[in-house]
């Protein structure tokens, strides 16, 4: 398997000392979501095939790696997040031939490749749960899961009062193989995706071993699902309150960002440096703080962390500057690289999102693009998608969706499959339909039609990373130096570059141009000391 050496990066300036450089730190890394990228086959289902055929796209786009959403063999009863078995491909994407000839391709482009790892549970059709619920209370396998007899008289009511990220109790009760009522098994998602127990040996066993057959295959790095989830507090204590979703992600709960993961790890990082220090881990990790989210960064730890405080920051300057301070200030000590993003395949594409149209959405992505650190790119939010909310519910497949305590289902909004070319079937997608409608009027968004045109927001990304390449003060850092600014505006200097972005409506007078003109996310307007309402503007000093 032909590997690529490690890249040369900007060495980040302050932070812990001895602090690691890597490619890693100042990488834009675009998230593909295999069944809507590209068909290879024309079936109307994304696959391996498909995504091999356009990473020449993506490597003309500029990014410097491709995480790649679960494509293992899965009954797909969560999108592909409900794991079968773990090294091998599931058909509806290909086969492992395919994987491993996407890998040594995107390489050979210079691209690296990261891939997901679904630790906190698998799917129902595991053959470890199907033993376990087979053989029956007492099986060794049981204690691969969290299988609990039920409270009340006859064990009628759930062990605890835990809820179901998708709605509804956090679990299902089984039917014993003489067919009685059973024991109950959690599950924090859906029912089909019970939860692995980690506090067994066999568990920990097998992912060492998951680890290194995807190591082996040749991948950079593995972005890893609910990696706040998979240690849950002793003794499993009821939280004692419903609308326990409301708290995700602003404290502390039994179920969720226990200290326990942090030694699963440690003990993951030692594998990852088998393979040399390139290989890295990124916690999906939703937390209280961004303290609590550096936690997981240490240096024996993982390499970076999605921001999710980031991403859910309106479009309002205070707001993102306390974010910004926040996530720079807590990944400062532990020498960790901030990552910023602004869409992904679970939440609202976010030129919807924000409210404020293209416009909005080109002048977030110039800032995210300046922050230091590292950036993530959502599939299709370089061609201005935005969200599809008019979708029939005849197709939607999201689970939450199908739940009674009316949950929207709007993630399948924001994976239509993405418009290639200006006409056909399904725009280019693949031979014929697509798994998702596509609305009609994407021609105009589509790759083809946007390629060329210098105001559109394809050309806009490619500029862009183009300039954050080549731009010696862009990229890795842990630091900005804010400036004075009108109201609403964020004005901030990293070296010889400055970037000015107005969050407000209206058009607003600096106080001089702060440089030379590199970039706008206005691409009709000049940049004079007028700055446009939603508009950012980038500059240069030398």
């Amino acid at each position: 398997m032909t590997q690529l050496s490690p890249a040369t990066t900007t060495t980040p300036t302050g932070g812990a000392p001895g602090a690691e450089t890597g490619w890693w730190r100042d990488a834009v890394i675009y998230q593909v979501y295999p069944r809507s990228f590209a068909d290879g086959n024309g079936d109307g289902m994304g696959d391996l095939a498909g995504i091999r055929q356009r990473l020449p796209y993506l490597a003309e786009l500029g990014v410097d790696a491709v995480w790649l959403s679960p494509f293992y063999a899965s009954p797909q009863a969560d999108a592909g997040y409900d794991v079968s078995d773990y090294r091998v491909i599931d058909p509806m994407f290909g086969e492992l031939a395919d994987a491993e000839a996407l890998i040594r391709d995107a390489h050979g482009l210079g691209l690296r490749v990261i891939v997901d790892l679904v630790p906190n549970h698998s799917s129902d059709q595991h053959a470890w749960f199907r033993r376990a619920l087979c053989e029956g209370p007492g099986s060794p396998l049981r204690d691969r899961y969290h299988f609990r007899p039920g409270k009340g008289a006859h064990g009628e009511e759930p062990p605890n009062d835990w809820e179901s990220v998708f709605g509804g109790p956090a679990w299902t009760r089984t039917s014993n193989p003489d067919g009685t009522p059973g024991e109950w098994y959690l599950h924090l998602f859906a029912p089909e995706q019970p939860d692995f127990n980690w506090e067994c040996p066999a568990v920990r066993d097998e992912f060492r071993t998951v680890l290194r057959f995807w190591l082996d295959m040749g991948v950079d790095g593995f972005r890893i699902d609910v990696a706040h989830g998979m240690v849950k507090a002793e003794g499993l204590p009821d939280m004692g309150r419903g609308g326990q979703l409301e708290l995700l992600g602003s404290q502390v709960l039994p179920f969720f960002d226990q200290d326990g993961v942090h030694e699963i790890y440690r003990d993951w990082r030692a594998i990852l440096e088998e393979y040399g220090g390139d290989r890295i881990g990124v916690a999906e990790a939703w937390t209280p703080s961004a303290d609590r989210t550096a936690l997981y960064l240490r240096p024996d730890e993982l390499h970076q962390a999605f921001n999710f405080h980031y991403l859910g920051a309106d479009w309002d300057a205070g707001q993102l500057r306390r974010v910004i301070d926040e996530s720079l200030d807590a990944m400062r000590p532990v020498g960790a690289a901030t990552t910023w993003v602004l869409s992904n395949h679970d939440v609202v594409r976010h030129r919807t999102r924000l409210g404020g149209g293209l416009d909005r959405a080109h002048a977030a992505t110039l800032l995210m693009l300046a922050l230091p650190g590292s950036a993530y790119v959502y599939q299709g939010e370089e061609l201005g998608l935005p969200e599809v909310e008019d979708l029939p519910d005849e197709v939607r497949q999201d689970p939450s969706f199908f739940k009674a305590d009316g949950q929207k289902g709007l993630r399948d909004g924001c994976r239509v499959p993405l418009p290639w070319t200006a006409g056909g079937a399904s725009y280019g997608f693949g031979g014929g339909g697509a798994w998702l409608p596509q609305p009609r009027g994407w021609a105009d968004l589509s790759v083809e039609a946007q390629t060329g045109d210098p105001e559109s927001t394809l050309e806009l990304y490619r500029r862009a990373l183009r300039v954050r390449h080549d731009h010696p003060d862009l990229g890795a850092g842990d630091a900005v130096q804010w400036l004075p600014a009108p109201e609403g505006v964020l004005a901030f200097r990293r070296g010889s570059f400055v970037c000015t972005a107005n969050t407000t409506e209206d058009a607003v007078d600096l106080p001089a141009a702060p440089g030379r003109a590199l970039l706008s996310s206005r691409t009709t307007e000049s940049a004079g000391t007028l700055l446009p309402g939603d508009t950012t503007v980038w500059w240069t000093t030398s």
